[in-house]
């Protein structure tokens, strides 16, 4: 059965870890993820954006793959379903669909309006056992066609969100989506502590393809507990693909048959949330 995420971030904030968030975009990504975090036995997080949703057919399609292979597959670690980036309608959608947790991001919304829709997004989901994340100053680069410059959030604007009663929070620190840029700054920790004082509950972190060891562990330690990573699960996806098509693999036998030629990219995949589950120091804390 999968959780809402409130518990496994509650843990990891407590003993100092962040739980790995995995976008899926298709049945590859969906399985390899699983199969890792429970090599890994560690929880983790799977997440759509609503443009995967849309690309992989519905909210229900998503979460019915979900839900179906982690029981298929005899997953016995926490698993969370959560809906990134969701608009308010898509937020409600995935409510209605099953997800186990949701993001409503009212950050491009006036505060007044964010903080309203948040709190009704929260007696929502809070009624159904759902956890909820929300967010107040954007997180750079482009996220389905919402751009950012990354401003670093205001504090005050940050405990206002948390008093909403949500139960994680994603707030810019410098933070991008995408490839990190040659002249980017890297994290502004003196914010980060602020915001971490100021709302004492997990923190988000968004756009974590890229960003150094030494700053995801300072992070970790400042009350990061959460870190989304979709990039470069599909920049390794497309390398080994690009590598298996370029050598003629598929031209050999049956090797154009889609299991074969998505293999490669789906261990691709695989290791890089080994990886990431190492960085993020949640190796074994299922079991603990």
């Amino acid at each position: 059965m999968l959780v809402n995420a409130k518990e496994m971030l509650d843990k990891a904030y407590e003993n100092g870890y962040a739980i790995a968030h995995f976008n899926t975009n298709n049945l590859e990504w969906t399985k390899a993820i699983l199969e890792a975090c429970e090599e890994k036995k560690t929880a983790v997080i799977i997440a759509s954006s609503e443009g995967a949703v849309k690309y992989m057919g519905g909210f229900n399609t998503v979460a019915a793959l979900v839900k179906t292979m982690h029981d298929d597959l005899g997953i016995t670690v926490p698993v969370a379903l959560h809906l990134d980036h969701g608009s308010y309608e898509g937020a409600k959608k995935a409510i209605d669909a099953g997800y186990t947790s949701v993001m409503f991001d009212g950050s491009s919304l006036p505060l007044e309006e964010n903080l309203e829709k948040t709190r009704e997004i929260v007696d929502l989901a809070h009624a159904k056992g759902i956890s909820v994340e929300g967010e107040v100053g954007g997180i750079g680069g482009e996220e389905d066609g919402v751009t950012s410059e990354g401003e670093l959030a205001d504090v005050e604007e940050c405990k206002q969100l948390a008093d909403t009663g949500i139960d994680f929070i994603a707030a810019g620190i410098g933070n991008i989506h995408g490839v990190y840029p040659d002249d980017w700054k890297g994290l502004n920790f003196d914010r980060l502590k602020e915001v971490s004082d100021a709302v004492n509950m997990p923190i988000v972190l968004h756009g974590g393809t890229g960003i150094p060891e030494e700053q995801i562990k300072k992070a970790v330690e400042l009350g990061v507990s959460k870190i989304n990573v979709n990039t470069e699960c599909q920049l390794a996806f497309a390398k080994a693909t690009r590598e298996y098509v370029e050598a003629g693999k598929d031209k050999e036998g049956k090797g154009f048959d889609p299991r074969k030629l998505l293999a490669p990219g789906t261990q691709a995949i695989k290791d890089v949330v080994f990886e990431k589950i190492d960085m993020f120091g949640s190796e074994g804390s299922a079991n603990k």
